[in-house]
């Protein structure tokens, strides 16, 4: 097994045994000491991102009642149905005043730390594109933000309370949020896209037999942008592997890294205001 991998693995097992720690019982301290384990276990792994984070937490994931968990961390509802926002239906309504307002709610059972964190997640989106995420005051549609097992949203607004999973502490990276909050706005992972195998090489042989699925192509609309080798959306070089050989391998160069975990890319930023019409961002 390939050192990356070996240090993935111990990665799997870290958030395995931190899954079981109860939020409630879980002190600002002790979360602060997973908090630099797995930041310097990452240390390690120049081609960690923020997709093999949510990966490692993830790992034993069940779902809630009623809802299942595609492509490592998209909720549906619907558990035979295919990721698709057919006629960008799935998009969250623009203002007036030209912006997009998230409404969300926030789980008292974050502490301040964990707050500035998914905080952080929203302002890196906000910084550059018309999206605005604010506390909900009535609204009828909003993100409901909370502490569950497991890092994952459903895909962009869905109706009514729609649940954002970030735990603590194994989710509580800006990135990460960042990642997830993407979903709820409506993006799949990068290397879903319609025209990944122009960009990137699928080693079929090297997932696990049960986790193929996961790297199935959608419908995607593409906005007529580039593929982006560096999108917080992008799977890591790993993912799902079977044996510590690489699952995805770029092209035409095999050594470009793939995905990263500080936040959305220049061209994450330009797709989301490609979608909504972000106008004066583009």
């Amino acid at each position: 097994m390939q050192p990356r991998m070996i240090g993935l693995v111990v990665l799997f097992g870290f958030f395995t045994y931190s899954l079981a720690v109860p939020v409630q019982n879980s002190t600002a301290e002790g979360k602060v000491r997973l908090k630099r384990k797995f930041s310097e276990e990452l240390t390690d792994l120049d081609e960690a991102n923020a997709m093999d984070q949510i990966l490692a937490v993830n790992s034993n994931l069940k779902a809630p009642r009623g809802v299942s968990i595609r492509d490592g961390d998209i909720a549906s509802t619907y558990p035979h149905s295919a990721i698709t926002c057919p006629g960008n239906t799935c998009l969250w309504p623009k203002s007036v005043d030209g912006f997009v307002y998230v409404p969300y709610i926030i789980s008292p059972l974050y502490d301040d730390m964990d707050r500035i964190t998914i905080e952080t997640g929203m302002e890196d989106i906000a910084a550059g594109t018309c999206i605005r995420f604010v506390p909900r005051t009535h609204e009828s549609n909003f993100l409901d933000i909370q502490p569950r097992y497991g890092c994952w949203s459903f895909l962009g607004q869905t109706g009514g309370s729609q649940t954002l999973s970030l735990q603590t502490p194994g989710c509580m990276w800006s990135g990460v949020a960042a990642h997830e909050f993407m979903h709820a706005l409506g993006f799949v992972h990068e290397q879903s896209r319609s025209d990944r195998d122009l960009h990137v090489t699928i080693v079929w042989k090297n997932i696990m037999a049960d986790r193929i699925h996961n790297f199935r192509k959608h419908a995607t609309n593409n906005l007529n942008s580039p593929y982006d080798y560096s999108s917080i959306m992008h799977y890591g070089r790993y993912a799902f592997s079977e044996d510590g050989g690489p699952t995805i391998i770029p092209k035409p160069d095999p050594y470009i890294p793939i995905g990263q975990r500080d936040g959305p890319s220049a061209l994450d930023l330009h797709k989301i205001n490609v979608l909504y019409s972000c106008g004066a961002y583009n």
